[in-house]
């Protein structure tokens, strides 16, 4: 049975949901902003899909999950009129000697994932991996269940297909999910509004990422590497055409202001102590945002009559995202 569903949200999860269900339902989008969703947290992610190295932080039935939608992206990108980079060959985790402590930790607190394991490296193992990293570090972790897509590339990417497919799109308004309008007019509202929600559900917050995107043609990296660090852990996330995103982890704040001369150095200096070939590179911009968390940052989707809502992904936004849109699909009757 065909419907007619709006899509409230045309963030990371709105995207999903509207490439899911427009191959079989009557789909209009609404979005608060422009196609370009320059608000959204999936915008600004680095899309890392890191279910392995996110266990540390979260519970084990997360990261499984992070596992189920790892293997749900090569068919979702498959969709798509326009190819999408998308890599699996893994994360490297290095630590300077002077941080070994903390490698060693995050070694310790990782969770088992139905036989995936970190390997522990030499110098030889990482300079196999990376060669440009040979002789910078002694010790680190390889976690080779992990991978990662170009978020910008999926954002341009679906927006096209979508429309391809006659998708309505409706930019520039904020909608009441609970309207007459909108109950009246659709058989299920998918709310994937994300931060937009905060003033029905009270208990979300924002949580705030910095990201750096850098033009850097002389440096060869192949896989996202995470330096620990006692103080500014960092994660670098190389794109095509020599592009890196560099971020840190996440700041306990909803200041969604752009980000300061301290963070912005701290940022870019760890970078520079993983490959100093990052000194010539250009700085393509710098971007901030608020991801959207419960208190217990698990993500939740739940159904009240004819809305379906997915919200609170906190920093797993493309590692969850396909398998909550999957869960959210199947409750619509």
């Amino acid at each position: 049975m065909s419907y007619k569903i709006a899509v409230i949200g045309f963030g990371l999860t709105g995207r999903l949901a509207a490439l899911e269900l427009s191959m079989l339902h009557q789909v209009t989008v609404f979005e608060a902003g422009d196609e370009q969703a320059l608000d959204s947290a999936g915008r600004v992610a680095a899309a890392m899909l890191a279910p392995l190295a996110e266990s540390v932080l979260c519970e084990q039935d997360l990261a499984l999950m992070g596992l189920d939608s790892i293997a749900r992206w090569p068919a979702i990108l498959a969709q798509l009129d326009d190819e999408v980079f998308f890599q699996q060959q893994g994360t490297l985790v290095v630590a300077h000697q002077q941080d070994k402590g903390d490698l060693q930790s995050f070694a310790q607190r990782l969770k088992p994932l139905l036989g995936h394991q970190a390997h522990s490296l030499t110098s030889t193992h990482i300079n196999e991996l990376e060669p440009e990293l040979s002789g910078r570090f002694n010790q680190g972790l390889y976690l080779p269940c992990e991978g990662q897509i170009d978020n910008q590339a999926f954002y341009q990417a679906s927006y096209k297909t979508l429309q391809a497919r006659g998708v309505s799109f409706e930019f520039g308004k904020t909608i009441d999910i609970n309207s007459e309008s909108i109950q009246g007019a659709f058989d299920y509202i998918i709310d994937c509004r994300g931060l937009g929600a905060k003033s029905v559900s009270c208990k979300l917050r924002g949580v705030r990422g910095e990201v750096a995107r850098l033009y850097a043609p002389e440096v060869k990296l192949t896989r996202p590497i995470r330096l620990m660090h006692p103080r500014y852990p960092i994660y670098i996330a190389p794109k095509p055409k020599h592009e890196y995103v560099i971020g840190a982890t996440e700041i306990e704040s909803q200041d969604n202001g752009p980000a300061t001369v301290r963070s912005t150095l701290e940022l870019l200096s760890a970078a520079y102590t993983v490959h100093s070939g990052f000194a010539e590179a250009r700085l393509l911009n710098i971007q901030t945002g608020l991801r959207p968390a419960f208190s217990d940052n698990r993500p939740q989707v739940s159904k009240q009559g004819k809305v379906i809502s997915i919200n609170g992904l906190y920093r797993h936004g493309y590692l969850l995202a396909p398998s909550l849109v999957a869960d959210a699909v199947a409750k619509i009757e």
